[in-house]
C-alpha cells in the first residue's frame, strides 16, 4: 500500500500535538514528529539527522551566541543600575514617575539584551523592590516590569529578530533591525501612556528629583553603558560589519566596560555567565535544528502550500486573513514559547501573508511581537513567571495587573498590522 499524503499530514500534526499536550520538550517533538512522519512515508530516517546539521551550518547563526553573551555580561556587571538611572533623568519627576522609569529602562537594556526574560530579570530586581518601597503596589509593579521588558523582542538587536530572518530565507537582518525601532518607539509610548493614567488614578508620587551636579554623571555612563547597541547596530546598518562582526565586538565592550572599567562583577563570576549563555544556545541551536527537520517535513508534504489555499479560500479579503493570523498567533502564544514559535509559524504563515501582498520584514515584526505577547500569558508565559518571581506575588495577582498594559499592547499590535509603513518606513528609507 502506497503511503497517501493526507495520512501523512495527520501523523504530523497529530504527533506534534500529542506530544506537546504530554510536555514533551519542544525540539524532542519536532525530532519525534518528523522521524514518526518519514518512517510511515518510507523515507530513510537519515534524511533526519541531515537536515538538522544543515540547520545549523549557517553562518548568519554565529550573531546569536555573541548577543546572548553582550546581554548576559551587561546583567552580570550591573549596568541596569546606570540604565535606571538613566531613565529617571527623563522621566522621573512626571506623577508615577517611577513606573515610567521602569518602561523607558526596560526599553533602554532591551535594546542592550535582546531578551525579554533577561530584561524583566535585570531591571526587575532594580526596580520592582524601589517602587514597593516607594508605595507602590507589589502586583501593579510586576505588570508594569513584565510589559515593558517585552520591548526587548522588538527593539534592535533582538536575536529574536535573527532568528526570523533565518527562517524565513534570507530576510535582511539590517532591514529587520530598521524595521522594530518606530514599534518599540510606540510600544513605549503606549506602556508610558497607561502607566501614567493607572499612576493618576492611585495617586502614585513622584520620583525624587535629580541633583543637578550628578546629570553629566548620569549621562556619561548612562551612554556609555548603551554603546554596546550602538556598535551592534551601526555596524550592520553601515555595512561596515556583519551583524557576527558586530555581535562579537558588543560583546568584547561589554566585557571590558563590566569587568575591568566598573568592576561590579569580578573576574570569577565571568564562568557563570558562560555557563548560562552556552546553555542558552545549545537550547537555541537544538531548537533550529530540529525545526529545520520539521520544516522540511511539511515543504515535502506540501502544508504550507496547503494551509495557503486554505486561508486565501475562506476570504479574499487581506484585512481578514491578517485578522485570521493575529488571532491564530495570539491563541499559540500561550502553550508555545518564542523560539519555537518563530521556528515552526514562519514557514507556514509567511506564504500566506506574501500571497496577499504582505512584505516579509513587515510580517516579522508582527509575528514577533505577538509571540512577545505570548510571554505574558500562562501556562508558558516565561516573562510573567519571572515578574511574579521578583515580585513574590501570584501568577493570578500578576496576571490581572499586566492587562491594562497587554490591552494597550493588542491596540498597538493592531496598528502595526494594518499600517505597514510604521514597521516599513526606516527599512525603505534606507534602501
Amino acid at each position: 500500500m502506497m503511503p497517501d499524503q493526507t495520512t501523512a499530514i495527520w501523523i504530523l500534526c497529530l504527533s506534534f500535538a500529542v506530544l506537546l499536550i504530554l510536555r514533551f520538550p519542544v525540539a524532542l517533538t519536532l525530532v519525534a514528529s518528523s522521524i514518526l512522519t518519514l518512517w510511515y512515508l518510507d523515507i530513510p530516517l537519515v534524511v533526519v539527522g541531515q537536515q538538522m546539521i544543515q540547520g545549523i551550518t549557517i553562518y548568519s547563526l554565529l550573531a546569536i551566541p555573541f548577543f546572548i553573551l553582550t546581554g548576559q555580561i551587561l546583567g552580570e556587571g550591573g549596568l541596569a543600575n546606570r540604565i535606571v538611572n538613566l531613565a529617571n533623568l527623563f522621566v522621573g519627576r512626571i506623577r508615577g514617575g517611577l513606573a515610567l522609569v521602569n518602561s523607558v529602562a526596560c526599553m533602554f537594556f532591551g535594546n542592550l539584551s535582546g531578551s525579554a526574560v533577561a530584561d524583566a530579570s535585570a531591571i526587575g530586581s532594580v526596580m520592582i523592590p524601589l517602587m514597593k518601597k516607594k508605595g507602590y503596589a507589589a502586583d501593579y509593579c510586576v505588570g508594569v516590569t513584565i510589559s515593558s521588558a517585552i520591548q526587548g523582542v522588538v527593539v534592535p538587536p533582538s536575536h529574536n529578530l535573527v532568528l526570523y530572518a533565518i527562517a524565513a530565507g534570507g530576510v535582511s537582518i539590517s532591514g529587520l533591525f530598521l524595521a522594530g525601532i518606530v514599534p518599540g518607539i510606540i510600544l513605549l509610548s503606549s506602556l508610558m501612556l497607561t502607566s501614567y493614567i493607572i499612576a493618576v488614578k492611585k495617586g502614585y508620587p513622584k520620583g525624587d528629583p535629580v541633583v543637578k551636579a550628578q546629570i553629566p554623571g548620569i549621562l556619561f555612563h548612562g551612554l556609555l553603558s548603551f554603546t554596546p547597541a550602538v556598535i551592534i547596530l551601526g555596524g550592520i546598518i553601515s555595512g561596515w560589519a556583519t551583524a557576527t562582526e558586530s555581535g562579537a565586538l558588543a560583546a568584547v565592550y561589554s566585557f571590558l566596560l563590566a569587568f575591568l572599567v566598573y568592576r561590579e562583577a569580578s573576574l570569577k563570576q565571568m564562568w557563570p555567565v558562560l555557563v548560562r549563555t552556552f546553555r542558552t544556545v545549545l537550547m537555541v541551536f537544538f531548537l533550529i535544528a530540529a525545526s529545520q527537520a520539521f520544516g522540511w517535513v511539511m515543504a515535502y508534504l506540501h502544508l504550507p502550500d496547503l494551509i495557503t489555499k486554505w486561508f486565501l479560500s475562506v476570504s479574499d479579503q487581506p484585512w481578514v486573513i491578517l485578522l485570521m493570523i493575529n488571532v491564530l498567533l495570539l491563541i499559540l502564544g500561550a502553550p508555545m514559547d518564542m523560539a519555537p514559535m518563530i521556528l515552526i509559524l514562519t514557514p507556514v504563515l509567511l506564504p500566506v501573508c506574501k500571497a496577499i501582498g504582505m512584505d516579509p520584514i513587515h510580517f516579522g515584526i508582527v509575528l514577533i511581537f505577538n509571540a512577545g505577547m505570548g510571554l505574558l500569558t500562562p501556562p508558558v508565559g516565561t516573562v510573567l513567571f519571572v515578574g511574579c518571581a521578583i515580585g513574590k506575588v501570584s501568577v493570578d495577582a500578576g496576571t490581572r495587573a499586566m492587562m491594562p498594559f497587554f490591552l494597550a499592547m493588542l491596540v498597538v499590535l493592531f496598528m502595526l498590522t494594518y499600517i505597514p509603513a510604521l514597521s516599513m518606513w526606516l527599512p525603505n528609507m534606507f534602501k
